[in-house]
């Protein structure tokens, strides 16, 4: 057997084996390609062994290399995991606190648990500061004003002696008696006196009466009025739709309209005269809006001055001895025309559509709840691509402060995804400084670090790519193509 097997550099050891499973074990059958030493050794175990125990020993070493892969797989495996666990992006803020804290006393540790329990209480204070604003005023409270403070009167009603400058537009819309009075008594500046010899109704009630036609509140400082007087006045004067409803039909219908909204591309025509049908060259405008003086003075402290400063000017008396709407031209470029039914339904009812155009903000007319719902829509829109452009915006002479610091607050909330994308790179220095100096930045140092390493970069290159453009003619911004090779 020996000469048999030192003939073959790889012997085949299936032949002596079969002879040994022949007269022993029959599992120990296994066909395996040695070299020759190997197999002189496995041939003479096979001559000084029993049959049975030689197949044993094979199994068993078999068995022990299997399971020696099997654990170095498992051990590769977890190696694998721990790298690329190191290798992340995210970092585990928990351990390196654990890490930090591990060897302080107890005290130390509730010290350190009362500080961050005392900036997280600071911090919601600070965010409930920045969502902070002045409540706008709403339609009701300024046509209350609108009436003691007695903005662009246009007829008055006397009474018992006593004279009240009221609002045509107003009185007509909201009461049907009222309506059929002033209608017998057209004409600006008219004086009507009121003959109520049968009425209980005194001077302070009377006053009463036209603030409820106003506001649509009754008796604010008399809550405890009979109900037998107001039977009386609903008998004399009618019962009142809600003023909404009332407001809504001036709006919608332009009855009793006094003045008319136009919007043009040019803004330097405001003295122009011509009939609000035509133009010089025979065209219609491309929209005319009725409306009402009252209820623009009341609303927008713009149309109120503008409305005043005509009033003074000598055309506008004969415009309102014609009974021609006052034209109030606006130039397009600060108002679209496309806007002006959501800037008026803002102003008559404190409603902003949604399809709003966003530019300006509706602060160009100083209307409250316009502005307001203009900076609710800004803010759902806000986002992380949105965000440069609204910070820009933002803090700008036109836009709004309390959008800023609502972007400032979502900056500040969001700045471990900011800074790994590329919106990092489009916040300007000013912006950058006022968020990393604030005390409730939600990063961690190394990321804030690695943020301002980043930007401070991009900035680099893009000041050299300013100062010299293009320096290959077949390159185009060669220094950033440079950068993103090496980053790759």
């Amino acid at each position: 057997m020996g000469a048999s097997t030192s003939s073959i550099n790889y012997p085949n050891v299936a032949s002596s084996g079969a002879a040994l499973n022949s007269t022993g074990n029959s599992n120990g059958n296994i066909s395996v390609l040695l070299p020759m030493s190997m197999a002189g050794m496995v041939t003479a175990g096979a001559v000084g062994m029993t049959t049975g125990s030689g197949t044993g020993i094979s199994g068993a070493q078999y068995h022990r290399d299997q399971r020696r892969k099997r654990v170095t797989g498992f051990a590769t495996l977890k190696r694998k995991f721990i790298r690329r666990r190191r290798s992340s992006k995210a970092y585990d803020h928990a351990r390196v606190l654990r890490d930090f804290v591990s060897d302080w006393a107890p005290m130390e540790l509730a010290a350190l648990c009362e500080e961050f329990e005392a900036l997280s209480a600071l911090r919601d204070l600070s965010v409930q500061a920045e969502l902070a604003r002045p409540p706008a005023a709403t339609y009701k409270q300024d046509l209350a004003a609108l009436y003691d403070l007695n903005f662009c009167t246009d007829c008055d009603l006397v009474f018992r002696g006593t004279i009240f400058p009221v609002h045509r537009s107003i009185l007509s819309a909201r009461c049907s008696y009222f309506r059929d009075l002033l209608a017998g008594c057209p004409g600006f500046g008219a004086r009507i006196c009121l003959e109520l010899p049968t009425s209980p109704i005194d001077v302070p009630l009377f006053s009463s009466l036209l603030r409820y036609l106003y506001t649509g509140d009754m008796c604010p400082h008399d809550p405890d009025i009979e109900i037998t007087v107001l039977r009386q006045l609903g008998d004399d004067f009618g019962s009142p739709n809600p003023l909404d409803h009332d407001l809504r039909y001036l709006l919608e219908t332009g009855d009793y309209a006094d003045a008319a909204l136009v919007f043009t591309a040019d803004g330097n025509n405001d003295n122009l005269r011509q009939d609000s049908g035509t133009s010089e060259y025979g065209f219609r405008p491309k929209i005319e809006l009725p409306c009402h003086k009252a209820i623009l003075s009341a609303r927008s402290p713009f149309f109120r001055n503008l409305i005043a400063r005509r009033t003074r000017n000598i055309d506008e008396y004969v415009e309102r001895s014609l009974h021609v709407p006052t034209r109030i031209v606006l130039d397009e470029s600060v108002i679209p025309k496309r806007y002006a039914r959501v800037l008026l339904q803002a102003i008559y009812l404190d409603v902003v559509d949604l399809t709003l155009i966003l530019r300006g903000v509706g602060s160009g007319t100083s209307a409250g709840s316009l502005a307001q719902g203009c900076e609710d829509l800004i803010l759902e829109w806000l986002s992380l691509d949105t965000l440069p452009t609204i910070l820009k915006w933002g803090c700008q002479p036109h836009g709004s402060a309390w959008v800023f610091r609502q972007a400032c607050q979502y900056l500040r909330e969001e700045f471990t995804v900011i800074s790994t994308s590329t919106v990092l790179h489009q916040l300007d220095k000013k912006q950058l400084l006022h968020v990393l100096q604030s005390n409730f930045l939600q990063a961690s140092e190394l990321e804030i670090l690695q943020a301002v390493l980043k930007w401070g970069e991009q900035e680099l290159i893009r000041r050299m790519e300013d100062r010299e453009p293009n320096l290959l003619s077949h390159t185009a911004h060669s220094v950033s193509w440079t950068l993103d090779v090496d980053m790759q």
